[in-house]
């Protein structure tokens, strides 16, 4: 079974129903519950996830929705030693490098899946759009 790190983009795409994205974000989440791939998110995709969609949908709802997708996958925390290596590490976007930290975790990961391609460059794992992932399953 491959494992697949989610990046917070996807999460969001899902749950927001962002066209055209969402299609592949389900397509995605149908393949972890058929038992094609495992995934993994940063506990901070959860917060971010939240804390952008909180906005437009129903508080409740949100949380509820969220439990449930935690169901489907695997929370990374993110810890001191993540951080650390975020703040150190050269890349521009702090985020994107707490991320790949998160998913260097992970032992055996497949790939990182993104519509954020550019900020994930030179990173050592696999990274791949929604559609080139969806392509492969």
């Amino acid at each position: 079974m491959k494992k697949v790190f989610v990046d917070t983009n996807i999460l969001v795409d899902l749950l927001a129903d962002r066209k055209p994205f969402s299609k592949y974000a389900v397509d995605i989440f149908h393949a972890s519950e058929n038992k094609k791939i495992k995934l993994f998110t940063s506990s901070h995709s959860i917060a971010t996830t939240y804390y952008l969609l909180k906005k437009f949908l129903d508080d409740n709802a949100l949380r509820k929705t969220l439990l449930g997708l935690m169901e489907y996958m695997t929370i990374i925390p993110v810890d001191i030693a993540i951080l650390t290596k975020g703040l150190r590490s050269k890349r521009k976007d702090f985020e994107d490098s707490v991320q790949i930290y998160c998913a260097t975790t992970i032992d055996k990961i497949d790939c990182i899946v993104t519509r954020n391609i550019k900020d994930f460059k030179g990173c050592e794992l696999l990274v791949l759009t929604p559609d080139e992932l969806c392509s492969k399953l």
